[in-house]
């Protein structure tokens, strides 16, 4: 294969889930289209890169400085997440009318990563800030989820916020990013305090 090529198929391997049959259909896709195709491609690319940054407020991406959840929604429940991806699983609920937070990982001793390496602190301040009456815990139900769940209600019940957790319905060691919309929205209807 030309150089070109093989640059380009290694370039869309590095994607998550991309293998390298598929990283050759999509780098011969771009060859067999016209130009403008993969120049808006291009372009789509950088615009992200140029535009989208974290949301002041949650820490979702955002286009401005708040995103179009925290300037709309009702700030007195926050769901806290681990990832912002796991925001659009979330939002196909459709029922939810609370804001988020992206915790940006879990406490996790294997990876060094304590309560200071993800953001608690931000969340606290949100509470304070919006007289909070709800954190909703919608971290993964694996062993760090769950960890970072307990100790995010530890801090957070004794400023008199009510702490709930999704239920059970998504399988323990998976991924909110897979669920779908009905599991999510049964764990969300049937969250409990914690």
């Amino acid at each position: 294969m030309e150089e070109p090529i093989e640059k380009l198929v290694e370039y869309f391997r590095s994607l998550p889930g991309v293998g390298k049959k598929t990283a050759q259909r999509y780098v011969f896709y771009i060859i067999e289209n016209d130009r403008s195709k993969a120049e808006n491609f291009a372009k789509a690319i950088m615009e992200v890169k140029d535009k989208v940054r974290l949301c002041k407020e949650c820490g979702n991406y955002a286009s401005s400085e708040l995103c179009p959840i925290c300037e709309k929604r009702n700030h007195k429940v926050i769901c806290v997440v681990q990832e912002p991806k796991d925001i659009l699983s979330m939002e196909k609920v459709k029922t939810f009318d609370g804001v988020y937070h992206v915790l940006y990982g879990t406490i996790n001793p294997l990876e060094n990563k304590g309560p200071n390496d993800i953001k608690i602190k931000e969340l606290l301040a949100r509470i304070g800030r919006h007289n909070v009456e709800e954190v909703i815990m919608a971290t993964n139900p694996d062993v760090s989820g769950e960890a970072t769940a307990m100790y995010i209600a530890k801090i957070v019940k004794p400023m008199g916020v009510k702490v709930t957790r999704l239920a059970q319905g998504i399988a323990m060691g998976s991924d909110i990013e897979f669920a779908d919309e009905l599991t999510l929205e049964k764990a969300l209807r049937a969250r409990q305090e914690i």
